[in-house]
């Protein structure tokens, strides 16, 4: 129906431009519809008003001023609207949408969602349509038909000017935020915050994320499965944070820096929320700190990271408390490479510094070094005793252990 009561080139089309070269009016259930609609605007307008404060919380936000003169005037304009085409009988034309658009360029700089102005306008048409309709009888198909075709139209347009104002807006005001945000992280991240006004407490986070079996291959699927991996971290990154987090995330991780008020324990929650929000492994390392910190603590998660990485720990929370004897010994020192060189007999036997590397991981349990590296417990036993016999170093004795452990680190820490 509204197709051929858009078109004008249909049967209906063609009997409606008749009728209005000829002066006659549409009318349904006795009553001509244009001069019924605006003798009922204004009680509709303030039903219409009512109901939207009612059932959409946004607008019962806005200031009482606003709402009787913005919102009801844009109610009541768009249903004289309506009675103008029900007048003429030829459906609207998309330039006569300006006030529509107008408001909604106001609502998106104020930040009503987008969702809840469309719903406002579908509730003004269906209150509007059921005061035309009201008394309809079988006789008056031809005539609802025809209005139905005028009301469909009209709402395409004003639908699509309405939603076409609010995104151009939202677009502008989101670059400018965007940029700005983006300016203040890069400011943070250098230290140079003057002319910026920074929170006074960060938590500085490098996180690495595991890939989501959806991203396998290079297709249209896994690009939307990476990018729906980074919205939801971001988005449990927003809830912990004191107001939106500064990110820098591709689909393996980056840089995030939230405005915080919290301790530890919340940081903890937060990444183990994110991997289950993801449904993905999450790792990452954490510093608290004042904005004049974020440089320096930015590098040390990094390096915490990396450190993380090189051992092979499971996904989760890392402090640098957590990795102190690895962050102390792979510093620069004439010490590396002496200690890196421990285990240099082991170059060519890679099963058995595998071996070293899950036995001490598993704090020397053969069993659980058999299960992880997938052999027999009393294959780790022969394989610890080749290590000691080329290496000269016994994991059974708490000196050789410590040494043990620094040798791997240095290992990781020297190119």
């Amino acid at each position: 129906a509204g197709g051929t009561a858009a078109g004008g080139t249909a049967a209906g089309g063609t009997a409606r431009g008749g009728a209005a070269l000829n002066g006659a009016a549409l009318r349904m259930a006795g009553r001509p519809l244009a001069a019924h609609l605006r003798a009922r605007a204004p009680q509709l307008t303030r039903r219409v008003v009512a109901r939207l404060l009612a059932e959409l919380p946004v607008y019962a936000e806005l200031p009482q001023e606003e709402v009787a003169g913005d919102i009801a005037g844009i109610v009541q304009h768009s249903l004289r609207q309506f009675a103008d085409v029900l007048e003429r009988r030829r459906p609207a034309g998309p330039e006569e949408f300006g006030r529509q658009r107008d408001s909604a360029a106001l609502r998106a700089e104020e930040g009503v969602p987008l969702d809840a102005i469309l719903t406002a306008y579908q509730i003004g048409a269906a209150m509007a349509w059921d005061e035309l309709a009201a008394g309809a009888e079988p006789a008056d198909l031809p005539a609802f038909q025809e209005a139905l075709g005028y009301f469909l139209d009209f709402q395409r347009l004003l639908i699509s000017s309405v939603s076409a104002a609010y995104l151009e807006v939202r677009q502008i005001l989101d670059s400018q935020e965007h940029g700005g945000r983006h300016a203040l992280m890069t400011a943070l991240m250098t230290g140079e915050t003057a002319g910026h006004r920074p929170a006074p407490r960060y938590a500085v986070l490098a996180l690495a994320f595991a890939p989501h079996p959806d991203e396998a291959g290079a297709g249209q699927r896994a690009r939307i499965a990476a990018r729906r991996k980074i919205r939801r971290i971001r988005t449990v990154l927003d809830e912990v944070a004191d107001e939106p987090a500064f990110t820098a995330l591709d689909s393996s991780g980056g840089t995030a820096l939230l405005p915080y008020s919290a301790g530890w324990d919340v940081l903890h929650d937060l990444v183990a929320r994110a991997a289950k929000c993801a449904d993905v492994p999450v790792t990452a390392a954490a510093e608290i700190t004042g904005p004049a910190g974020i440089p320096a603590a930015v590098a040390q998660t990094a390096e915490i990271m990396d450190l993380v990485r090189r051992a092979g720990r499971p996904p989760g929370l890392y402090r640098l408390a957590d990795v102190l004897l690895d962050y102390q010994l792979s510093r620069p020192s004439g010490a590396l490479p002496g200690l890196a060189a421990l285990l240099a007999p082991l170059d060519r036997k890679p099963e058995l510094l595998r071996t070293l590397e899950r036995y001490l991981a598993c704090d020397l349990d053969r069993r659980a070094t058999g299960a992880a590296l997938h052999v027999h417990p009393n294959t780790v036993a022969y394989r610890v005793r080749r290590i000691s016999a080329l290496t000269g170093l016994d994991p059974a004795r708490p000196g050789d252990l410590q040494l043990l452990h620094a040798a791997l680190i240095a290992r990781r820490a020297l190119p």
